[in-house]
């Protein structure tokens, strides 16, 4: 590429943020366009549910580069525009007031969005959601001292402000249609252990239970009525029932999309070739399990950006990582990578109880599909270095503390 191209990025997150600075790296002189929907730098979103709400960061400590960064790199930051279309033929974008900007190259990083109820009173004061940081602002003006909240879902955003809310000794109800919190994620028999890990904290798990109505008063939330016709009362509403990717735009460029995803190859291009896609939204043939893996977690958006990049810039790259995601809450730490959709069986070492333990997720010839390390760490590498070797381990001794990792077979 020359000085002349243009390389346009929708998307103010991480991702949109470490394309451009792969961008840079990677010595690139031409036009460098970041649009993003949000007023707001480009900033990470997993503080808002953890230390944000704990009050252990400001915006300016998740805020992925200062202003200057973008001056001084020569990137051309357009905050508050939201992209209005894709036009692949003749490769430009329209913007809200109808203008076009050309490019030589796309990339997409436009996340999710907050999926919604479609019940009465979804919509009225006192309902939260958690996507951006004035979402999570508001949430926090709520999360007082013997206040209550309801929370709708037990994924990982509705546990997360669960416990930064029990922390901060507001009451907290959680009303989950699974059996278990995250038993979509982890399955039964680790997804117990969030379970017990929420009621010794003081949480009101209301577990296989519908929500029929948020209920309100002068228009202002209440509570909640539940499918079985009881109700909770609540100063605050919190929705946590998952996300939905961005990919409107994508789907009217004509991009090939399946299942929530816009389709990329390994290597993070979309059907069109001189456009890619990163983050919530890339359902990426992943070379490891030879399959196709979307993810909505802060990993990918970290590191996918450069390999999109470097695809952008005509050089040979593919997205091998494995998928990889984090959580905090409460006195428990835990790091996840790898993918069991569906598993044969769950291998665990060391204190369950305790919550100081490693987990491994096996396929009916025991090779290790994913592996969680709670509270134990330094040996993410070796977990990962079993899946990757897709050899099968001997159960017995992946489960023996005493024997090393890295030669349980």
């Amino acid at each position: 590429m020359t000085a002349a191209s243009t390389f346009v990025i929708i998307g103010g997150g991480l991702a949109g943020a470490k394309a451009a600075e792969a961008l840079r790296d990677n010595d690139f002189d031409g036009q460098v366009l970041l649009f993003a929907a949000e007023e707001k730098l480009p900033y990470e979103r997993p503080p808002l549910s953890k230390d944000y709400l704990a009050g252990k960061k400001t915006l300016d400590e998740f805020t992925v580069a200062a202003p200057a960064w973008y001056r001084d790199h020569d990137v051309t930051l357009r905050l508050g525009t939201e992209v209005a279309a894709i036009n692949p033929a003749d490769h430009t974008v329209t913007l809200p007031d109808g203008s076009a900007v050309g490019y030589d190259k796309l990339l997409l990083a436009t996340g999710s969005a907050s999926r919604r109820l479609p019940i009465p009173g979804a919509d009225a004061s006192g309902v939260h959601y958690l996507r951006t940081v004035d979402d999570a602002a508001a949430l926090d003006a709520v999360l007082t001292e013997g206040a209550s909240l309801a929370v709708v879902g037990a994924g990982w955003i509705g546990l997360e402000v669960a416990a930064s809310a029990r922390t901060r000794g507001v009451n907290v109800t959680v009303v989950e249609a699974a059996r278990l919190p995250l038993l979509g994620a982890l399955g039964a028999e680790v997804a117990e252990v969030f379970a017990q890990l929420h009621r010794e904290h003081g949480v009101d798990l209301r577990l296989e239970q519908t929500v029929e109505e948020i209920t309100t008063a002068d228009g202002r939330a209440t509570g909640l009525r539940l499918g079985d016709g009881s109700t909770i009362a609540a100063d605050a509403v919190l929705v946590a029932v998952g996300a939905a990717p961005n990919i409107g735009l994508a789907e009217r460029a004509g991009l090939a999309t399946a299942d929530g995803g816009v389709l990329v190859d390994a290597s993070l291009r979309t059907s069109d070739p001189d456009i890619y896609a990163v983050g919530d939204i890339a359902a990426a043939q992943h070379p490891l399990f030879g399959v196709r893996i979307r993810t909505e977690h802060w990993a990918n958006a970290l590191k996918q950006p450069a390999v999109a990049v470097a695809g952008m810039l005509g050089r040979p790259a593919e997205y091998a990582e494995l998928p990889y995601f984090f959580t905090d809450q409460y006195d428990l730490g835990m790091e996840y990578a790898g993918h069991a959709p569906s598993y044969e069986r769950v291998v665990f070492r060391g204190d369950v109880p305790g919550r100081e333990f490693v987990s491994f997720w096996l396929d009916g010839d025991n090779r290790v599909l994913a592996g969680m390390n709670v509270n134990i760490w330094d040996v993410l590498d070796d977990v990962k270095a079993l899946i990757r070797s897709r050899e099968p381990v001997d159960p017995d001794l992946l489960a023996d503390p005493g024997r090393p990792l890295n030669a349980p077979g």
